[in-house]
């Protein structure tokens, strides 16, 4: 089975912007912002983030006909996610940018599906629900979207328990992070001075890492 589940482009003013997506909270996605389009790399492979990147950024750059020299940001999708998923993807992020010496430019993946839907025509106020597993999904609630097209948080992200869930007639649930909506953000934001998100995982959670405990008392 190929990493590469889908590779298609859509329109989108990134004006002198070449900006670079990389997300893995929900299987992986590669996009990348220029001259007018974007075009994005996705696996739904819930597991293979690392093997599937290198493939995808090869498809995204071969298909825009760029250099990775030409990037300008590169923006890492922070989550809500999975600790093992989430960290391969914004570790590949901040390599790229060190290593061509960009910013790096942080983004709730959340965020970007609630631009889609809004821009897709959703009215009034929405909620975003992944899958967090261990019977938790995590939910963000949007307000719409400000002056500057960006969406506006009302709520989240949090962790809440299916047991608790109720469901609300805005509720999204994605089936991946949109790559282009990514772009789209950090263009907006780049273009409004809006500041970009922490650099910091949206784990919601411990990571499953069991701290050491104290050395046991050897008894003489």
């Amino acid at each position: 089975m190929s990493t590469t589940a889908e590779l298609f482009a859509t329109a989108c003013d990134t004006g002198d912007h070449v900006l670079l997506a990389i997300d893995t909270a929900i299987g992986t996605t590669v996009a990348l912002g220029a001259a007018g389009r974007v075009h994005v790399a996705v696996s739904d492979d819930p597991r293979g983030h690392a093997e599937a990147i290198g493939s995808l950024l090869d498809e995204v750059f071969r298909a825009a006909d760029a250099a990775p020299s030409r990037v300008s940001g590169v923006v890492a999708g922070i989550g809500p996610g999975p600790f093992t998923g989430l960290r391969v993807g914004i570790a590949a992020a901040h390599a790229f940018a060190l290593g061509r010496g960009v910013p790096l430019l942080p983004v709730p993946g959340h965020a970007a599906v609630a631009l889609d839907a809004c821009e897709g025509g959703a009215t009034g106020p929405l909620r975003v629900v992944q899958d967090a597993r261990r019977r938790e999904l995590f939910v963000t609630e949007f307000a719409g979207l400000d002056d500057a097209g960006l969406p506006v948080v009302s709520a989240g992200p949090l962790l809440v328990a299916r047991s608790e869930y109720v469901e609300e007639g805005g509720d999204l649930w994605p089936e991946r992070i949109p790559g282009a909506a990514l772009v789209r953000l950090a263009v907006r934001s780049l273009e409004a001075g809006r500041p970009f998100a922490d650099d910091r995982a949206l784990y919601l959670r411990a990571p499953d890492v069991a701290q050491p405990g104290a050395p046991k008392r050897v008894s003489t």
